[in-house]
């Protein structure tokens, strides 16, 4: 295989785990948006709670598809924890347009984009591969 095929299927993992972390960022988000629905509902939290529970799926969303997006990538994994995350919010306004007819960016929205990248890098930061351990500089 010669180099330019190695880059090239580099190139199709690496994108291959920033949409996998993505589709993962917002699922594990939409989970914790349920639980937190419920617990609204039982009278846990109070209804004004909705936008700090908001930002903190997205951190914690972005931050799970984060650490999948850099287990496929061999280096810049802090690239790819931040493309994991802007895929997410993607995927959150794609949502949002669907679901209603036009697109209203707000602070709300600042959060969210502020959310998903900080998870994502987050992520890109702490899941790094194994890093060898240096020696001493000295010579026995």
């Amino acid at each position: 295989m010669g180099k330019a095929e190695m880059q090239g299927t580099n190139a199709v993992q690496m994108a291959t785990g920033v949409v996998l972390g993505g589709l993962l960022a917002l699922g594990v988000e939409l989970m914790i948006l349920l639980l937190g629905s419920l617990a609204v509902s039982n009278g846990i939290l109070k209804e004004d709670a909705a936008p700090q529970l908001t930002a903190a799926a997205c951190v914690l969303g972005c931050f799970g598809g984060g650490l999948l997006a850099c287990a496929r990538w061999k280096s810049k994994r802090l690239l790819g924890g931040l493309a994991a995350g802007a895929v997410c919010y993607l995927l959150i306004l794609a949502v949002g347009l669907l679901m209603s007819d036009e697109l209203v960016l707000g602070v709300q929205a600042l959060v969210e984009l502020a959310g998903c990248l900080c998870g994502g890098a987050l992520a890109g930061m702490l899941g790094g591969g194994r890093r060898k351990k240096r020696g001493s500089g000295r010579k026995k």
